[in-house]
């Protein structure tokens, strides 16, 4: 006997959609006895909801969930890719503009990386981003120590395997010699943790500089370090097919001083 999948939306789903938290986040904070639907409290996240449900969190009822939205962020060096850091050292929110709602990053950039980075209010479009069957190039812009010539990346164009894992085939270009340094353009469509810095290593090359200059149809152009700038509501539709957000004009906000 097949079983019935109640009405509406899980209910972790619902308030990262509405931007109180990452969707794991959410199921913490309904374990902790935080999150109430119709006036109950609720301990686990094994329940739907829908839009008749009046959902509280901390006694506050629960704002309407805004529209996805994403913006372009040039995260410089120096910066951590978390919400806190074991460490202490300064993360990439410590740094973002105030006016900005609760994002969550699309993928990650290392500590000393710099470059595009993508965030979002919304949980379902980081996860659909970030999945390997998206199939977006990511593209970088590498300095590397040494004299390299094309056929150096000849093993980065068939794919490597390094500690037994392996590494997609790379699209690389030489583009220039620097004195002691050459710079080379890297494209690749997944996102493994410091997959270019990783792979050039294998090579026996080091990574001095690593600038992400594009991600999918999203381009870092211009944008200053530290600064932000929303995607326009036409661009979401036409390259995510979403509904825009609430601005329709791209908006450039400043990092904290």
């Amino acid at each position: 006997m097949s079983q019935t999948t109640p009405p509406g939306d899980r209910i972790a789903k619902v308030l990262a959609r509405a931007g109180v938290a990452s969707r794991r986040e959410a199921e913490r904070m309904i374990e902790l006895g935080r999150v109430s639907v119709n006036g109950r409290k609720i301990d686990s996240p094994a329940l739907n909801v829908t839009e008749k449900d009046r959902i509280a969190v901390d006694g506050k009822p629960l704002k309407e969930a805004e529209p996805p939205r994403l913006w372009l962020y040039h995260k410089p060096t120096g910066l951590v890719t978390t919400n806190s850091d074991e460490k202490g050292r300064a993360t990439i929110f410590d740094n973002l503009p105030e006016d900005l709602p609760r994002v969550m990053t699309v993928g990650r950039l290392d500590l000393n990386s710099e470059g595009l980075l993508l965030l979002t209010n919304d949980g379902a479009l980081k996860r659909r981003m970030e999945l390997p069957s998206t199939g977006w190039l990511r593209r970088y812009r590498v300095r590397i120590n040494g004299r390299p010539t094309d056929e150096t990346f000849e093993p980065l164009r068939k794919g490597l395997v390094i500690d037994g894992e392996r590494f997609q085939p790379m699209i690389v270009t030489l583009d220039r010699q620097q004195g002691a340094n050459a710079w080379v353009t890297v494209g690749l469509r997944e996102g493994k943790n410091r997959e270019v810095r990783r792979a050039m290593m294998d090579l026996g090359l080091a990574v001095n500089r690593l600038i992400r200059v594009s991600y999918g149809p999203f381009q870092l152009g211009q944008l200053k370090a530290g600064a932000v700038e929303e995607i326009r509501p036409k661009v979401l539709r036409d390259q995510l097919g979403l509904e825009g957000a609430k601005t329709d004009k791209p908006k450039v906000s400043r990092k904290r001083r």
